[in-house]
């Protein structure tokens, strides 16, 4: 079972620009940034191991493109300092968009590796986590 947002949620209820509000579809969509980052980043080096890896270089670039996203996405949403709403909502329309099309190719290795089911299922969760804030990001950085 996985712990996430133990800090997280701390960590943006003690800023001194929240007062405590914490908006948790944001606290999610930083976590499963995070979390869906590390999956693709060892998915993609899971898949440079594998003896069929010129099949899975489509795989490995989505892979460690949506890793950067992800990356970008998650500490660029931490940030509570200032206001940046368009940029982070550009960044999370990405980051659900690389997690869709990561997932899609994973989904077609799925049968013969699982590390690309689990990066596919947690590239999953994460798009709809990006989706669901999406929803409340004016809220979240009032």
């Amino acid at each position: 079972m996985r712990c996430l947002g133990m800090h997280t949620h701390a960590m943006i209820a003690t800023h001194p620009h929240v007062h405590g509000k914490v908006d948790g579809s944001l606290v999610r969509l930083i976590d499963f940034c995070f979390d869906c980052a590390q999956t693709c980043v060892s998915c993609a080096d899971a898949c440079l191991a594998e003896v069929t890896v010129a099949d899975l270089r489509q795989c490995i670039r989505l892979a460690l493109d949506c890793a950067d996203i992800c990356n970008a996405t998650g500490s660029v949403a931490s940030r509570r300092t200032g206001t940046n709403e368009d940029v982070v909502r550009r960044l999370i329309d990405a980051c659900a968009e690389a997690c869709l099309l990561c997932a899609e190719e994973c989904e077609k290795h799925a049968g013969d590796h699982e590390h690309c089911r689990v990066c596919a299922e947690t590239c999953r969760q994460c798009e709809r986590a990006c989706r669901e804030a999406a929803i409340t990001i004016g809220l979240a950085f009032a």
